[in-house]
């Protein structure tokens, strides 16, 4: 590929928490952007954002907003991108959507890079031209569990998330902060996005419950994890939990394998897996395990509090912790572009 190749790129739902974090991470990797369309909705038409220095104006998005547009990047909601995403690729451009609308579909591949990145040819094969980028929570549990897995197989998940607010959005942020400034001044904390007070709170309840008691979020992560990994066969159990944190997922992971992995054995492992870092040194200050306070505005999917399970001979236990608006959303989805353009484009 020519080193002067550019490339038209959409950003549908740039306003939102995600679309400017896709704004920063295109600047920040050096995405070679020839032209950039910045796509919301018709009430923020016209908002200017940074990008590069200056600064562009927002279009309404609408159903010719794609033509001439190479990569589509869509952060915008399921109901949009069910409506735009096939126009987008009618239209030629690789779409890269940031919803549930369209992971589970058995057409189109639903792409972590350092885990199944050949899978995004699936798109260009079937002539879909769809890729799926997975759940913020999903993302950052395979790219950690996927060594393992590759080493000794898992056979058992159980995942307890702590996820932080801005996986519901800007809204949701703004609430965090209000309401906390609301009960350090003795008032009440009035919610309106979440279903109850966030502030100095946990809730165990992400996204809607279904007949089986779990959430839709819980699914997500149930479902998306086989498919990513490639293993129908792996029995998973999630319980995803709102926490008063702004930026960075964490999770407590308790993996049993199908061979047993000794504690040096998965630490190697873990050092050498792409996208992962280590922190896992006691006797270190600040390297004893991550938190979201260190994850928030970086790349990669942080890992601790390695140990073995206690009550199972094959069993594990990790902490596991990502930046959600950047490995969990943008920075995944702009990796995927980079796949598409080194590969298809």
């Amino acid at each position: 590929m020519s080193a002067a190749r550019t490339f038209h790129v959409a950003v549908v739902g740039a306003t939102g928490a995600v679309g400017t974090e896709m704004l920063r991470v295109l600047a920040e990797r050096d995405f070679p952007v020839g032209r950039l369309t910045l796509l919301a909705s018709a009430r923020s038409a016209g908002r200017a954002l940074p990008w590069k220095g200056a600064t562009q104006a927002v279009e309404a998005l609408g159903p010719d907003s794609f033509h001439g547009v190479e990569i589509a990047l869509f952060s915008a909601g399921a109901s949009v991108s069910r409506d735009y995403a096939p126009r987008a690729a009618a239209d030629g451009a690789v779409v890269i959507d940031n919803t549930s609308a369209f992971r589970m579909n058995p057409d189109v591949p639903l792409v972590v890079p350092e885990v199944n990145g050949a899978s995004a040819a699936l798109a260009f094969q079937n002539g879909r031209r769809i890729i799926a980028n997975p759940n913020c929570s999903t993302i950052q549990m395979v790219v950690a569990l996927a060594p393992l897995h590759r080493a000794a197989g898992i056979e058992r998940i159980v995942v307890a998330t702590y996820q932080s607010v801005s996986g519901k959005g800007r809204l949701a942020m703004d609430e965090l902060l209000t309401q906390s400034a609301d009960v350090l001044a003795g008032r009440p904390a009035e919610p309106k996005v979440f279903p109850r007070p966030i502030a100095f709170n946990l809730l165990p309840h992400i996204d809607d419950f279904t007949p089986n008691g779990y959430t839709k979020e819980e699914m997500k992560m149930v479902n998306e994890t086989r498919k990513i990994i490639g293993d129908e066969s792996i029995r998973i159990s999630a319980t995803t939990v709102r926490v008063p944190v702004l930026v960075g997922h964490s999770e407590a992971v308790n993996v049993v394998t199908r061979r047993k992995i000794a504690l040096d054995e998965a630490r190697a492992l873990l050092r050498a897996a792409p996208g992962v870092q280590l922190l896992d040194d006691p006797a270190r200050p600040g390297q004893e395990y991550p938190t979201p306070r260190e994850a928030a505005g970086t790349d990669l999917t942080y890992v601790g509090r390695l140990r073995e399970d206690l009550s199972h001979e094959r069993g594990l236990d990790l902490w596991i912790v990502a930046d959600n608006l950047r490995k969990g959303a943008a920075t995944n989805a702009v990796q995927i572009a980079e796949l598409c353009m080194e590969r298809h484009l």
